[in-house]
């Protein structure tokens, strides 16, 4: 399955050709296409699909879409080991992994 994600843009390349910015999925950081959405800014969010920022997203609905998809491992479908590499790199547990590491610390099985 290949989803719409939201992302944060992180950095924009106005030197490239085409257009292109780095997005951060939750702490998976991809490039992606920015020519749909010339004037977009750092700090704002888009839906990226199949490596093109298609849509702004106001940062709740990006947040919360990004928390269910954790939730329901669509974020590791879509991102792979990528997921979990760009957390470990960045210093912290991907969403999903941080919730596996809370249930088990409690001892609870949920």
């Amino acid at each position: 399955m290949c989803l719409a994600v939201p992302g944060k843009v992180v950095a924009i390349d106005h030197r490239a050709d085409p257009l292109t910015g780095l997005i951060d999925f939750g702490g998976v950081q991809k490039q992606a296409c920015l020519e749909y959405l010339p004037d977009v800014r750092v700090g704002e969010y888009v839906i990226v699909h199949v490596g093109f920022a298609l849509q702004r997203l106001d940062e709740e609905s990006a947040r919360a879409s990004l928390e269910l998809f954790a939730q329901l491992g669509l974020l590791e479908e879509e991102f792979g080991d990528a997921w979990e590499q760009a957390a470990q790199q960045a210093g912290s547990a991907a969403p999903h992994a941080r919730a596996a590491a809370e249930r088990e610390e409690s001892g609870s099985e949920a």
